[in-house]
């Protein structure tokens, strides 16, 4: 493929594709500023590791372990930052719609999430996104099993947090 050609190809589908690059942002910076940087840091590593894209498997799942593992690599840069998301998490996971009044409910988990070591939040992420538990171990290197395992609990221990309850004092409910 030429290189105009892939130029093309990749800035089309980067555009289609783009509001899993703004969510993968969202959750890994912590302001505007930061977002807006980590999301120029994912499109030009997609640019640069596109001629490794296989066309035949889903660009999307692609796309989410490239900008991935961009935001954790920023995430471990930031580590040492005092953490902190809210209502600009959930603008970004409405598509930049500005929400006047967000549920208590929805910053409060926004905040939990933020709280999270960045593969966990890369879990939330996706599992919030709906993406299909196989995709998800495809995007971050993990066996199926595993992904439902470290779901559930994390599901369990957000509920706790969210709830207030003990551990012993909760459901077990299924997975996706």
């Amino acid at each position: 493929m030429a290189d105009e050609e892939r130029r093309r190809r990749c800035d089309a589908l980067l555009h289609e594709h783009r509001r899993i690059v703004f969510k993968v942002a969202a959750v890994y910076a912590r302001n505007a500023a930061d977002r807006q940087d980590l999301a120029q840091d994912i499109a030009l590593q997609v640019w640069r590791s596109f001629a490794s894209y296989d066309a035949g498997r889903p660009f999307s799942t692609w796309l989410y372990r490239v900008a991935l593992n961009v935001g954790l690599s920023h995430a471990r840069r930031e580590r040492e930052k005092p953490a902190m998301l809210g209502a600009d998490l959930l603008d970004a996971m409405e598509g930049g719609t500005p929400i006047a009044e967000p549920d208590e409910r929805l910053a409060a988990l926004a905040r939990a999430i933020d709280a999270l070591e960045p593969l966990e939040r890369a879990l939330a992420l996706l599992y919030l996104d709906e993406v299909p538990y196989a995709e998800i171990a495809g995007v971050l290197g993990l066996s199926e099993t595993n992904v439902g395992t470290r779901i559930a609990r994390l599901k369990q221990r957000l509920r706790r947090q969210m709830t207030g309850t003990a551990p012993d004092e909760e459901t077990t409910h299924g997975t996706r």
